[in-house]
């Protein structure tokens, strides 16, 4: 004899668990991050970042502001125009070498050497491994949309970095950074 009370709660607990493992999704993106990022591992942060749309929003995002800072003079100019292409052409080439799983471990390993160089050690020990760097120590969050979440952090210099992460299917990914004004790769990644 069947229980249509247990179908039910069965049912019932299977649709909490996976509103639950959806609210969860941008908590356990960032914990990957911070994973891969420890142990330098850029097959780890593939999982859990959209390089490609990381790609196109960082781009659009540098292009904006230099076309901003070389202001309406450089802009009406024919070879500031020219110049303004030809510099925009390079932060694109920039931003496709530097912002791919090989590219940010690259990054990671030159900042673990310079924190070691610092003193910025696991312990007091000069020998010790560096400190690993914690992009999204102290940050405030919210949810934007049911497939969009923003972690903002501030440093101490009160610039904001907002991490975005979208809802891709049941698996939530960082697909932008939103940079502070005169940014510094180190200050973003921790």
């Amino acid at each position: 004899m069947r229980k249509p009370g247990l179908w039910l709660c069965l049912i019932l607990a299977l649709l909490l668990g996976l509103v639950a493992l959806l609210a969860a999704g941008p908590w356990l993106a960032m914990r990957g991050i911070d994973k891969a990022i420890t142990q330098r591992s850029p097959a780890q942060l593939e999982k859990h970042i959209d390089f490609p749309a990381l790609r196109v929003n960082l781009k659009a995002q540098l292009a904006d502001r230099l076309v901003r800072a070389a202001g309406a003079d450089v802009q009406s100019n024919l070879f500031g125009g020219l110049a303004l292409a030809g510099a925009s052409s390079l932060v694109g080439a920039s931003v496709d070498s530097v912002v791919t799983p090989l590219g940010i471990s690259a990054v990671l390993h030159g900042q673990g050497t310079w924190r070691k160089a610092t003193g910025h050690t696991q312990s007091a020990d000069t020998y010790a491994p560096p400190a690993s760097p914690e992009p999204f120590a102290g940050v405030q969050w919210r949810y934007e949309s049911l497939s969009r979440f923003s972690a903002s952090r501030t440093d101490a210099a009160g610039h904001r970095t907002t991490f975005i992460f979208a809802r891709q299917g049941l698996r939530w990914r960082l697909v932008d950074i939103q940079l502070p004004p005169g940014w510094a790769a180190a200050d973003v990644l921790g």
